[in-house]
């Protein structure tokens, strides 16, 4: 009896602690994003081979607030990511970022989230397996009462100047550069699908491990294959382009230049719905 008459006191308090974010505000200035940003959380994806991977990703969630509010509750952002154990796929995603405008009352929402994938690649002459990790995101957003989700993937690859290879007498110079594309989907790509398809246009890609006879491959691959930063995103809207699975993207390639202090970087985009 006398611990379910100090729950009811203590829910009698609760009740009675002021609600401030929900208050009114008075500027008539509403705010176009609201939320929290940079909030670790363990999720699993998975990958093509049936697998999964347990990773940790990096959130940022937004919502709209009206004009006429405080503020925005931002626990809530915390319970909607712990609501969501399971695992994480474009469709989930979704699923989440329309939980969270609804939780919210808000008429428009963001979600970013961005963690690093591992593929098991074998080397081109060896064989010898190695994980290669990559930068994936998935970026969200209802707007309109329109729900979109683009994949972002950031594939490091080889270029060679072809520049540099016609006007020397013997070598070529070469640098790591970085492709980043966004896609928004008509239906299912794997991730792996689009690293893979974004490597092969590149003047070579990389690997985790490489014997030498590995190296020698890779070395003259890439000065057989020499890719400007246009070239790259040319060849790779290309792909995308092949693709129904694919309805909008957008490229960008930088070259972190070897014999400069600078990038080199292009930039497209194209909606095939457009």
């Amino acid at each position: 009896m006398h611990i379910e008459a100090s729950k009811k006191i203590m829910d009698q308090r609760v009740r009675e602690i002021p609600d401030i974010q929900n208050s009114k505000d008075n500027r008539h200035i509403p705010i176009d994003k609201v939320g929290i940003k940079d909030i670790n959380h363990p999720v699993v994806v998975s990958d093509r081979n049936g697998g999964e991977q347990h990773t940790v990703a990096r959130f940022n969630m937004y919502v709209n607030l009206p004009h006429n509010f405080k503020g925005t509750h931002m626990s809530r952002f915390v319970e909607i990511l712990n609501n969501h154990e399971y695992e994480i796929t474009v469709k989930s995603f979704k699923y989440m970022l329309e939980e969270m405008t609804k939780l919210l009352n808000a008429q428009s929402g963001h979600i970013e989230m961005s963690f690093p994938y591992f593929m098991n690649k074998a080397a081109p002459v060896s064989g010898v397996k190695s994980l290669m990790d990559y930068e994936v995101a998935f970026l969200g957003e209802i707007k309109d009462g329109v729900t979109t989700v683009e994949i972002k993937v950031v594939v490091p690859v080889t270029s060679l100047c072809p520049c540099s290879k016609n006007i020397s007498d013997y070598g070529a110079h070469n640098q790591r550069s970085h492709i980043t594309a966004k896609v928004k989907t008509r239906t299912f790509v794997w991730i792996e699908e689009l690293i893979e398809t974004i490597e092969k246009v590149a003047s070579c890609e990389l690997y985790g491990l490489l014997k030498r006879p590995d190296e020698k491959f890779v070395t003259e691959r890439a000065y057989d294959n020499p890719k400007f930063v246009e070239d790259i995103v040319r060849d790779v809207a290309i792909e995308f382009n092949k693709d129904d699975r694919i309805a909008s993207y957008s490229v960008e390639s930088e070259n972190f230049e070897s014999i400069h202090n600078h990038s080199a970087y292009a930039m497209l985009t194209h909606n095939k719905d457009l």
